[in-house]
C-alpha cells in the first residue's frame, strides 16, 4: 500500500503527481527529490515502482520478503539499506522487531515498511520541520531514518536494562530465587536480548561503511561526503547500544548461573535434612530391631527396667544427635 508520496524542492514539500515517472522527471527539474513511502506492499504494487525508479530486481524481492538481516548493499543505479526498528512490550517484557528497507538514489527515496513500530511518519513529520536538513537531498532522509530507529535502541536497551536489575534482585532475595518460574523468565528474558541483538549486532557494518569509519574510508554512492559526521554520530549511539547489549547477555548468563547454583545449593541442604532425619530415624529403630529378635538367651531381657533403660537411652541418643546436628546446620 502507498503510504505517502511527495516531492521535496529546498527542504519544502509538494504533492507529487499520481505517475511516478513524472514525479521523477519533475524532482529532478526542480532540483529536488521525490520520496515514496509503502507499507507492506504487493508484488503487483511494488513492480509500477521498481520499472519507473529501476530498482535492482534482487533488492526488490528482498523488500517484499522481508525478514532481512540489516545490511547494506550498493547497485548501479541505487543504494538498498534494511534497518529493523524494535519495539518493546513492557506488560509482557519482550521485544519484537519490524523491518524498514530503504532504496536511496538519483533524485528519488523509496521507502518499505514492514510490520509495526516503525518511525517512518514520525520522521517525515521531523524532516518537514527542519527545511534546512532537509534541503540536503535524499542522504537526510536516510541519516533520518537510521538516526530515529537506532536512539529508540537506546530507550530500548535502557528498558531491558531495568527488568534485568528487577530479576537480578527476585534471583539475590532469600527466598525469591527458589521460585520454579525464576528459570524461564530468565531464558525467556534471555531470548528478548536476542532478538534484539538480531537488530543491533548487524548494523554496525552498514553504520561503519556510511561514516567512512577506518578502513571504510571510501565513500558510499548516493550518499554526500559531508553526511559523514551526521553518520558517525549514529555510529556512535549504535557501539553504546552494542556495547550495553553484551553487558546485559553477560549479565543475564552470570544470573542464570547463579540461579542453578543457588538451586543445587538448597538441594543439597534438602539432602543434608533428609540425612539427618533419616539418621535420628535409625537408632530407635535399630535398637527395637536388636530386642525384638525374641531370642531366649539375650542380657538384661528379664530385668524388670529395661524398657525404661531403652527407651531412656533411644531419647539421650536422638536429642545428642538432634544437638549435632543443629550446630553444624544440617537441621
Amino acid at each position: 500500500m502507498i503510504v505517502d508520496c511527495a516531492i521535496y524542492r529546498e527542504g519544502h514539500r509538494s504533492e507529487g503527481p499520481q505517475d511516478f515517472s513524472d514525479a521523477l522527471d519533475e524532482a529532478r527539474s526542480a532540483g529536488g527529490f521525490v520520496w515514496i513511502g509503502l507499507h507492506e506492499p504487493t508484488a503487483d504494487e511494488f513492480d509500477l515502482v521498481t520499472q519507473e525508479f529501476g530498482l535492482h530486481p534482487l533488492a526488490v524481492e528482498d523488500a517484499l520478503k522481508a525478514h532481512q538481516r540489516p545490511k547494506l548493499e550498493v547497485y548501479d543505479d541505487s543504494l538498498f539499506v534494511v534497518l529493523k526498528p524494535v519495539v518493546y512490550e513492557p506488560r509482557s517484557d519482550t521485544v519484537s522487531s519490524g523491518e524498514v528497507m530503504i532504496f536511496l538514489g538519483d533524485s528519488f527515496v523509496v521507502t518499505v515498511r514492514h510490520g509495526e513500530g516503525t518511525p517512518l511518519k514520525a520522521v517525515r513529520r521531523r524532516l518537514e520541520r527542519e527545511p534546512e536538513l532537509l534541503g540536503e537531498g535524499p542522504t537526510s532522509v536516510l541519516y533520518a531514518i537510521a538516526d530515529a530507529v537506532v536512539d529508540h535502541y537506546l530507550d530500548v536497551a535502557t528498558e531491558l536494562q531495568t527488568d534485568l536489575e528487577e530479576l537480578e534482585a527476585e534471583v539475590f532475595t532469600p527466598d525469591g530465587g527458589g521460585s520454579r518460574h525464576t528459570a524461564s523468565r530468565i531464558y525467556n528474558f534471555k531470548r528478548q536480548i536476542l532478538e534484539f541483538r538480531r537488530a543491533t549486532g548487524p548494523l554496525a557494518l552498514p553504520m561503519t561503511r556510511l561514516a567512512g569509519v577506518g578502513s571504510y574510508g571510501a565513500g558510499v554512492p548516493f550518499v554526500e561526503d559531508r553526511a559523514r559526521p551526521f553518520f558517525r554520530d549514529v555510529h556512535d549511539h549504535l557501539t553504546r547500544v552494542n556495547e550495553s547489549v553484551e553487558g546485559l547477555d553477560r549479565l543475564v548468563s552470570d544470573i542464570l548461573s547463579a540461579h542453578l547454583a543457588q538451586m543445587s545449593v538448597r538441594q543439597n541442604d534438602d539432602m543434608r535434612k533428609i540425612s539427618a532425619w533419616a539418621a535420628m530415624a535409625a537408632i530407635p529403630t535399630m535398637l527395637a530391631g536388636i530386642y525384638g529378635m525374641n531370642f531366649e538367651h539375650m542380657p538384661e531381657l528379664r530385668w524388670e527396667w529395661s524398657y525404661p533403660v531403652v527407651i531412656v537411652v533411644m531419647v539421650a541418643l536422638e536429642v545428642l544427635l538432634f544437638r549435632l546436628f543443629k550446630r553444624r546446620g544440617w537441621m
